[in-house]
């Protein structure tokens, strides 16, 4: 067994925590930063907290002066958004990979939930929230921080899903052969060994986040609008007063709010994470971040940082495994009647989800005829047409380039942050230019508003193809050398197979967020033009505007028929098959 892999992977036995606690130069230079965070977040949740009554108008200025302001109101909604996330994804996903009775359970509930559309959600939570704090308006920034969450949390529970279903088989031995309670297996093995990935996707999450922050700060609440300050209003009204100017200057606000959060957040987490990788390449040179260099010489804030590492370390032996691990397990009474057990858990599930259906179907039925019904499922086949000629398309064009990049640490470095400020590029600051080419050439809308609905999502497949080469061992490399493996040989014998399962997770979730895009890519709107294509996307965007919720919940519930299927069809066949056969041991 290789040891140099295994002892990278797992997390340090001991903490170092020392009682000098005299500051040094890298302190003082650090604490105006810390000082000037902690202002921001105190200044920005009192923002959180002004009274606020529904129908009274929040405004909305274009002056570039404000963005600064509008920047950071956005920023702490997707930092909160980010923190339920990833709480989310480390429960909801472990739980799912630990148990198979759970995971039948919460993998379709996760197909679902990605299924169902931002405004879909919005639409459902935004009144339970705003009466949570009545007079207050804690409540709609709850419900645009609910609505991020919801275009994070996905793609970071299906990587860490996929991650936990992955790991190599000498690691899980060495686990079982140091006698780890599950505890201590989470935090010394399958938490470490899925952190590199993991940042990858958050990263990925993040920019889904500015994709739809336009939708979570524009909240229609009975037919009435409500804004709120951020970066996406900004965006919302610069667009319905086709104001150009305005649009440039929410560009450039973007690129620079990306820029700091890739330097002053992802960056030190990226160079951080690489300690976790399995095997290390001689001479390869480990991503670094000048800010993450500073907090590891700052003597004070290092010490500060380290007590919850120390706290942690102390919780291990607590939850340390009870057998001794060397006597044998007692065998199952009746392999049968786990079989029966098994039987009997799917018939449960089954008639659950045939009675959440006949439910849907008799809500839907008292207001919408069959025949519409109908024609809401030939809407559905239209956008998954489009759906799935448009991952085909940004699979083959992503792919081979995403190998390229994760292959050469330095170009992913640096194209790091550019991918980010790509993915996190609202496409509805390309409406304009769609909309004025579409009416100047008069081309097709069936057509050629189609490629917004990928412009946001094709960037899950380009990051989660990147880590995954990235990751290749370096002995798979010299092996393929050896044996003179070039060109489409070497293609289709080591990178495609090893970037095979990283792949599919970025796939699903490119494929749900294609879904989700068609409702704001389907019906474009500038000024007073609006185009509508022929597709499930426009026709649940009018029933939104229109406030016809039977029709809202049917266009819905049809979106996540579809999205099942494709799950349940094609890439959870994907998964299975990366699991059972492309794992890297």
């Amino acid at each position: 067994m290789r040891q140099e892999p295994l002892r990278r992977t797992i997390l340090p036995a001991t903490v170092s925590f020392t009682p000098e606690l005299r500051p040094n130069v890298w302190d003082l230079a650090i604490l105006p930063l810390v000082l000037g965070i902690l202002w921001l977040l105190a200044f920005g949740g009192s923002q959180m907290l002004t009274p606020y009554n529904v129908g009274d108008p929040l405004p909305i200025s274009l002056d570039p002066v404000e963005l600064p302001y509008y920047l950071l109101r956005s920023f702490l909604r997707m930092a909160a958004g980010l923190a339920l996330s990833l709480v989310f994804t480390l429960v909801y996903a472990t739980l799912a990979a630990k148990s198979r009775y759970a995971e039948k359970v919460m993998i379709p509930v996760l197909d679902i939930l990605q299924s169902i559309p931002i405004l879909g959600f919005l639409s459902i939570t935004v009144t339970g929230f705003i009466a949570l704090f009545p007079g207050n308006l804690l409540g709609v920034e709850c419900a645009a921080i609910f609505a991020i969450f919801t275009s994070q949390a996905w793609n970071m529970t299906f990587s860490f899903y996929a991650s936990q279903k992955s790991i190599p088989s000498e690691l899980s031995e060495a686990a079982n052969m140091f006698h780890l309670s599950a505890w201590q297996r989470f935090w010394r093995l399958e938490l470490p060994f899925a952190t590199p990935n993991l940042i990858w996707n958050m990263m990925m999450s993040v920019s889904g986040g500015w994709f739809f922050v336009v939708a979570s700060e524009a909240i229609t609440v009975h037919g009435q609008v409500i804004t709120l300050p951020g970066i996406g209003s900004y965006i919302a009204l610069a667009i319905q007063q086709e104001n150009l100017a305005a649009i440039g200057w929410a560009i450039l606000a973007m690129f620079a709010g990306i820029l700091i959060y890739d330097q002053f957040f992802f960056r030190p987490l990226v160079a951080w994470a690489d300690k976790f990788k399995s095997e290390h390449t001689p001479g390869e040179e480990a991503p670094t971040s000048r800010l993450l260099d500073i907090l590891q010489r700052a003597r004070l804030f290092g010490h500060v940082a380290a007590l919850p590492s120390w706290v942690w370390e102390k919780s291990l032996p607590v939850f340390r495994k009870r057998r001794d691990g060397l006597s044998p397990v007692p065998a199952m009474s009746s392999q049968s009647g786990w079989r029966w057990f098994d039987r009997g858990w799917n018939v449960l599930l089954l008639v659950v989800a045939l009675s959440i259906t006949g439910r849907l179907i008799d809500y839907v039925h008292g207001s919408i005829g069959l025949a519409e019904i109908g024609h809401v499922f030939l809407l559905g086949l239209a956008t998954a047409l489009r759906v799935i000629v448009l991952i085909a398309l940004a699979s083959a064009v992503w792919l081979p380039i995403g190998v390229w990049i994760g292959l050469r640490p330095k170009v992913a470095q640096a194209a790091q942050p550019i991918i980010q400020f790509l993915a996190a590029f609202p496409a509805n600051l390309m409406f304009p230019l769609v909309v004025m080419l579409i009416l100047h050439f008069d081309l097709s809308v069936e057509i050629w508003t189609s490629p917004l609905m990928i412009l946001g999502t094709q960037w899950y497949i380009l990051f989660n193809v990147i880590s995954g080469a990235m990751l290749i061992p370096t002995q798979l490399k010299d092996a393929a050398g050896n044996f003179g493996l070039k060109g489409w040989l070497r293609w289709k014998r080591l990178y495609l197979p090893a970037v095979f399962p990283t792949y599919v997770t970025g796939a699903i979730t490119a494929s749900g967020g294609a879904w989700n895009a068609s409702i704001v890519s389907e019906m474009v709107d500038w000024g007073d033009t609006t185009l509508m294509a022929t597709g499930l996307g426009s026709y649940i965007a009018e029933s939104t505007k229109q406030g016809d919720f039977p029709r809202i919940a049917l266009g819905i519930t049809v979106m996540c028929i579809y999205v099942m299927l494709f799950n349940r069809q094609i890439w959870r066949r994907m998964y299975r098959l990366a699991e059972e056969r492309l794992r890297i041991d």
